[in-house]
Formats: C-alpha cells, sequence, structure tokens
C-alpha cells in the first residue's frame, strides 16, 4: 500500500483511493554526465512549492480543485542504474495498475526509461513528446548504455520507429541528429510543429507518455540544471507548449533534471514548482 508523504507538493493532499493523479519521485542522478545534483529535484520542488500559490492565473484553474496524491520520493540504489530503474518502473507499474495518472518527478533525465516501460506495456501504441535541450539518442556514454546521455535511444528501442517527437533539441553529436532525421519526428530549437504534430495524434487517438527536461528552457531562465545549454525557449513558451500538448491523449508525464544546489538564488527551483503546477491544472482539464 502507497502511504502519504509527510511534505507533499502543494495542494497534493488528496488521499491515494480519491486521487486521479499520482506524483512520486525518483531522486536519481548517478548517470549523469557534467553537473550532479538532480537527486535533490524532487524534494527541493515540494519544499519550495509553499512559495507558490496553488492557483494558476495562467489557466483559472486551482489545485485545491483537482485531486493529487503525492506519494513521496523513492529510495533507490545509487550504484546499480537497473535497479533503480526496476524500483521506478515498479512504482509506475502500481499507479497504473491503480488507474491512475503517474507523474514522475526526476532526478536525471534516465529515470524517465523506467517509467516508459511500465506505461508502454500498459499502452503498446504509446508516443513520446519529449521536450529538451538534448537529443539523448546516443547509443552509449562512455561505454554505458543506461545514461541520462541514451534515455530516448533506449526509449526508441522500446517503440520502434516516429514515435518519439523531440522539440527545443539544440544539443547532441552529429550522429545523434542523423539518427533522429532516420527514426524520430525531431524539431531542432523550438516548439514549431508542436500543434500539428498533437493534432495528428489527437485525431490517431494515440496514447502519450510526456517528458519535460527542464533544460529546454533557456539557462537565462533556468539556470539550475546539470548541462545548461544556452539558446533555449522562455517560460512562457514552455506553459503555452505544456497546454497544447495536455489536449492529446496523455497517459503519463515526467519533469526533470533540476539540480537546485546549482542556483543558490532558488529561482530554478521555484520555475520548476510552477512548471510542474501548470502541467498538474492542464494535464487535470
Amino acid at each position: 500500500m502507497i502511504l502519504p508523504n509527510i511534505e507533499t507538493f502543494i495542494g497534493c493532499e488528496s488521499s491515494f483511493e480519491e486521487a486521479s493523479i499520482v506524483l512520486y519521485g525518483a531522486p536519481f542522478d548517478s548517470t549523469t554526465s557534467f553537473r550532479p545534483g538532480a537527486r535533490f529535484g524532487p524534494s527541493a520542488m515540494r519544499h519550495e512549492s509553499f512559495g507558490l500559490e496553488t492557483y494558476s492565473p495562467y489557466q483559472d484553474r486551482d489545485l485545491m480543485d483537482i485531486q493529487v496524491f503525492d506519494s513521496g520520493d523513492l529510495e533507490l540504489c545509487f550504484g546499480s542504474s537497473e535497479m533503480a530503474l526496476a524500483d521506478i518502473e515498479a512504482r509506475a507499474r502500481e499507479i497504473l495498475e491503480a488507474g491512475k495518472f503517474p507523474l514522475l518527478l526526476g532526478g536525471e533525465h534516465l529515470v524517465t526509461l523506467a517509467a516508459v516501460r511500465a506505461v508502454a506495456d500498459k499502452y503498446p501504441e504509446l508516443h513520446i513528446i519529449h521536450f529538451d535541450a538534448h537529443a539523448d539518442l546516443r547509443d552509449d556514454y562512455l561505454g554505458a548504455k543506461l545514461s541520462h546521455a541514451c534515455v530516448l535511444r533506449r526509449c526508441h528501442e522500446l517503440l520502434g520507429d516516429n514515435r518519439i517527437h523531440q522539440f527545443c533539441i539544440r544539443s547532441g553529436e552529429r550522429e545523434e541528429f542523423q539518427f533522429a532525421a532516420q527514426h524520430t519526428d525531431i524539431h531542432p530549437f523550438t516548439f514549431d510543429g508542436l500543434k500539428e504534430t498533437v493534432k495528428e495524434l489527437r485525431e490517431k487517438q494515440v496514447p502519450v507518455y510526456f517528458t519535460i527536461d527542464l533544460d529546454c528552457l533557456d539557462p537565462s531562465v533556468f539556470p539550475g540544471t546539470g548541462t545548461p545549454e544556452a539558446g533555449g525557449v522562455s517560460f512562457t513558451e514552455l506553459l503555452g507548449a505544456i497546454r497544447t500538448v495536455s489536449t492529446a491523449n496523455v497517459v503519463a508525464a515526467d519533469v526533470n533534471e533540476l539540480a537546485p544546489a546549482l542556483d543558490t538564488s532558488g529561482v530554478s527551483t521555484a520555475t520548476a514548482c510552477k512548471v510542474l503546477r501548470e502541467l498538474l491544472l492542464a494535464i487535470a482539464e
């Protein structure tokens, strides 16, 4: 049985039985390729969320109007990526089997693979909408197949061609962009093409996994991340894109790659909290 966490994200205090959305944290960053610290992202978001209002003037909705259960952070093995992924996958399956929407808080982006494994078993026709600065399509990183630099490549192995839709991508090896041109639906630099992509997926009624790597934001907006890349989108552009994606048949989602200690001003954590609030409200609608 899932028990409530003592410190929850603001407004997410429903019981597991009542909730339609369940938050679960994966404080894992053992494969981070540059600056570590994303393991502290989920707890920082919970703690700092109380600087937010539960009401969103962007959507005229309030977290108090919806039912969200915060199941807290998993205790993960930092010495084994596969063991950590197995525990994350098990939690995702438990939430899905209860008929609820799993929303994962990372952690580094590798945690997405565990959730996708669980969601793809329930929804074999799954597509992924991926917001990120990085393609994450390397076959390996320094010999490791399980890395946040490889997570979408591993997801492609599960789903196959043309079922991963990537936006804001502005960094990667040449081979990653060549792979994307042949196997994924990649939209570099911006959200251009997002409305058309979502419309097509909605018309086909396919299930969608929505993964947000917060480094899709420009580092002038969001410096508190392990691998910042200049040239990202603005906060308001991201919020508009989240509302667009929410009109598709989104069945699971995640927000990841906040490393709070890398931005001692706290602005990045505050931004991540607001992104999560807007995502919760958009999905619930």
